[in-house]
């Protein structure tokens, strides 16, 4: 890719992404086109809409989290404390536009239909989720995990207990990593209680 190329394509992202942080959802092409100093023609040639910048926002951002996650000498639950601290982290710093994107569909619909901003996170946590499941003697509970993860994850969760609760960025990924092991523990636990009452049935 030309220089000039992706020097365009990276000032639309972080144009998108300071817009959405502080204005919302109502943010135009043309907006973000005029922020980054590019014509609208311009934006559109790489990129259909502000969503789709978007997109390519939160899978850089989930790549930095991949990258910690590769290069960690950590493994088993230390790896996974290590992720979930650095996640929130990334959150503190770029979350601001991501609490603004939406979709109709569930997490896990979008994950396994591959939706690449996902899929990123994904491969960043599934290896220390695995290792971590394997230290507490339970069963991998897969991308189900990722779900609950998600859902304890969650930029907007993480930006009210900055700011409603005050916890500080440590108490807060402390606190989310020991309730994610916890959920991890009572889905293991629920999953295998089910499969033996069907067993039995």
């Amino acid at each position: 890719m030309r220089s000039d190329t992706e020097r365009n394509r990276r000032r639309l992202i972080k144009a998108a992404a300071h817009l959405v942080a502080r204005r919302g959802s109502a943010v135009r092409m043309i907006d973000v086109a005029e922020r980054a100093e590019v014509s609208t023609a311009t934006a559109y040639r790489h990129f259909g809409s502000v969503d789709e910048i978007l997109a390519q926002f939160r899978y850089d951002v989930g790549l930095r989290l991949l990258e910690f996650s590769q290069k960690s000498e950590s493994s088993g639950l230390d790896l996974l404390k290590g992720v979930c601290e650095y996640w929130v982290k990334l959150v503190v710093k770029h979350g601001g536009a991501m609490v603004h994107t939406r979709s109709d569909e569930g997490y896990l619909a979008r994950l396994r239909a591959g939706a690449a901003y996902l899929t990123v996170q994904a491969d960043a946590l599934l290896p220390a989720i695995s290792q971590a499941s394997e230290e507490m003697g339970i069963d991998d509970p897969g991308d189900e995990a990722l779900f609950l993860w998600n859902i304890l994850f969650d930029p907007r969760e993480i930006f009210d207990l900055l700011r409603t609760v005050g916890l500080t960025e440590q108490q807060a990924a402390q606190r989310l990593f020991s309730a994610f092991c916890g959920a991890l523990r009572e889905w293991a636990a629920d999953s295998t209680a089910a499969t033996q009452v069907a067993a039995t049935a």
